[in-house]
């Protein structure tokens, strides 16, 4: 891709699934109309046109990717390319800590692994 014309426009769901968001347009589409793609602000269609500079908000499995459009392009190209065209501006996810949950198979815990589990939960009794 050569240089970047400021003027040139794209469609949300060929840019997303061209940057590699969503793996066909057709779910790209499907989460325009459910509303999971916000363009500044505001909730937009499938054929909403993209311009440089542009902000998204996609939610994806509960929480929100935010990229900014640094080249309008609609068709799928290799990934270096698709990685050029979005700037990512996610903020890092916290990691989600899994309290009192054991391992599949593990059998029925034993009394005071019960008690380390209720203690962790907030229902210690004491």
């Amino acid at each position: 891709m050569s240089e970047v014309d400021p003027t040139r426009t794209v469609r949300v769901d060929s840019w997303l699934w061209a940057v590699r968001v969503y793996k066909t347009r057709s779910a790209a589409t499907t989460a325009c109309r459910a509303g999971h793609v916000r363009v500044n602000g505001e909730r937009v269609k499938a054929a909403q046109t993209l311009r440089v500079g542009d902000e998204l908000r996609v939610r994806i499995s509960g929480f929100d990717r935010i990229l900014v459009v640094r080249q309008p392009i609609s068709k799928r190209v290799g990934a270096p390319l698709a990685a050029a065209a979005a700037e990512d501006r996610t903020p890092p996810r916290e990691p989600v800590a899994a309290a009192g949950l054991r391992d599949r198979g593990a059998g029925r815990p034993t009394k005071r692994e019960r008690r380390e589990i209720d203690r962790l939960r907030g229902r210690d009794e004491h």
